[in-house]
């Protein structure tokens, strides 16, 4: 057994169900909030590229830009207003969630989802229509407030609705509709640039209203999951929607196990103050250290380097586009193996590969980059075969973060928390994921600047230590009902000195047999 232990499904429940159509389709709706934040980052990222965008709201950085054509390309992008339009929204983003978190508790996920969506068409429609950089700011807020509120419910309704066997994969498609919204805004922004007359940001900016209405009239037609309406009291209605969901009338197990859980959460009167119980160490763990080793996978990093390297092989003024589609496609086709294998190969397989993968490119890159870039920052004439490998290994790098830290960033934090906690944690898992976006946004150019290709090295570091952390730590949560993830942290080999028995009786179908050989049914 690894070091890490955990349980497979056999040891727990396995409640009657189906993958119906009716979930299917749900749950890809529901997804579809992942769209806003994924066209949100691959649209901001090409208008602030875009020469009237910046002479309009930024002519300080444009005239900078114009008259530094520095060759060094450590630091030609190194410009902290320009950042901080770009990081505001991140900064709005975790406001949102704290407070979408009673939302999402007391009024249900479909209302969160429904402010979300929103929120950011507001934002998107004062974007479009900017007339100062007030408006800009205004707009970039009131997106973040979407954003947040979006990140906040979607895992959550995903997690809720999905059959446990297939909960990975249906959870995923948020990861997926954000690696689509990224594509769709790269090439839009393309398209747009081209635009003569140079209001070509004004669709990109404007064009966020589309995803917006997507997740708005998706939230109004979706139900909501039995899990939230337990919670607020409406248990029959629950069980009708529950056997509804799985396709058999035999849901009694497992709709009185949501009841025990929903009854549980009653009892909780503060969910911010109960999260720092003792009891919750494990939960508090991972949805403060899973989204902060996402954003220190050096994906950003991987990202910006891409254009130069495919001008480089001959794409000429196009490479910003290629660079975006190239790594957009690869990012789009390796989450949908995460899709796959998620349910089959389970969560930690994936991480621990993907980090592996991650981090043998990033020293192949730093390698290539330091020996070509040196420390002035000046390629020179790079030779094609070069730029090819290095190409190459950032689409190795790409795909073994889309199946391993992109997706499960999100999975993981959203199906482990009980329910009497579990809108406070996915907040802080969600907050703390946009701080940490907002940071790394922030100095990253800074970073580039002064440790040149070393950054690579320096999120290469990370890397290592997240996948020590994983395997250690993080127990296997592959086929365990959502209700049932107790029993992860009872059997595992550090988590279990935190789970008395007396807290968790595991919803009062398991005692603790003699001997201490661990739980048996009764």
């Amino acid at each position: 057994m690894p070091a890490a232990g955990g349980i497979g499904p056999g040891n727990g429940k396995e409640y009657p169900g189906n993958l119906t159509p009716f979930v299917t389709i749900t749950c890809i709706v529901a997804a579809m909030g992942g769209l806003i934040f994924g066209y949100d980052i691959g649209i901001s990222g090409g208008v602030t590229t875009m020469t009237p965008f910046l002479q309009k709201f930024f002519r300080e950085v444009w005239e900078k830009k114009e008259a530094n054509k520095s060759t060094n390309q450590y630091c030609q992008y190194d410009s902290q207003t320009l950042t901080m339009f770009t990081s505001s929204l991140y900064l709005a983003a975790l406001l949102a969630s704290l407070v979408a978190s009673t939302v999402t508790r007391k009024l249900g996920r479909r209302l969160s989802m429904l402010f979300g969506g929103l929120l950011f068409f507001a934002g998107a429609l004062i974007n479009g229509f900017a007339k100062a950089v007030w408006m800009l700011i205004v707009g970039r807020l009131l997106l973040g407030f979407g954003i947040g509120f979006a990140n906040q419910s979607v895992p959550l309704y995903l997690s809720e609705m999905a059959p446990y066997k297939y909960r990975g994969a249906l959870n995923i498609g948020f990861q997926l509709s954000i690696t689509v919204g990224i594509l769709i805004a790269n090439v839009l922004n393309y398209f747009f640039a081209k635009i003569k007359g140079g209001w070509g940001w004004r669709l990109s900016l404007g064009g966020a209203m589309v995803p917006a209405l997507i997740i708005t009239v998706g939230s109004l037609v979706l139900p909501d999951t039995p899990n939230s309406m337990i919670e607020r009291g409406r248990t029959e209605e629950a069980r009708a929607k529950l056997k509804k969901i799985r396709g058999v009338d035999d849901v009694d197990e497992e709709f009185r196990d949501l009841v025990s859980a929903s009854d549980a959460s009653k009892l909780v009167e503060h969910p911010w103050r109960n999260l720092l119980q003792r009891k919750y160490r494990p939960h508090l763990t991972m949805a403060i250290l899973i989204p902060f080793f996402q954003q220190l996978t050096g994906i950003n990093v991987i990202m910006f380097y891409a254009p130069v390297l495919f001008n480089t092989i001959g794409f000429g003024d196009d490479a910003s586009l290629m660079s975006a589609v190239i790594t957009g496609v690869v990012n789009v086709a390796a989450t949908l193996v995460s899709i796959y294998g998620v349910d089959k190969w389970g969560r930690r397989f994936l991480f621990l590969e993907g980090g592996v993968q991650m981090l043998i490119c990033q020293a192949v890159v730093a390698a290539c980059i330091g020996a070509k870039f040196g420390t002035s920052g000046n390629p020179g004439d790079l030779p094609k075969w070069y730029a090819i490998v290095v190409v190459l290994f950032i689409c190795v790098y790409v795909a073994g973060f889309a199946w391993s830290w992109g997706p499960l960033g999100w999975l993981v934090p959203s199906e482990i928390f009980p329910l009497e906690i579990r809108s406070a944690a996915q907040s802080i898992n969600v907050s703390v994921n946009m701080m940490f976006t907002f940071l790394v946004a922030q100095v990253f150019l800074t970073m580039l600047c002064h440790l040149k290709f070393g950054l690579f090295m320096f999120f290469a570091f990370f890397v290592v230590i997240m996948s020590i952390f994983v395997y250690y730590f993080l127990p296997e949560t592959k086929g365990i009902p959502i209700e049932e993830m107790n029993q992860v942290w009872k059997s595992h080999w550090y988590w279990s000195r935190f789970m008395e028995d007396l807290d968790y009786p595991i919803n009062g179908n398991l005692e603790m047999s003699k001997g201490g050989q661990g739980p048996k049914l009764v």
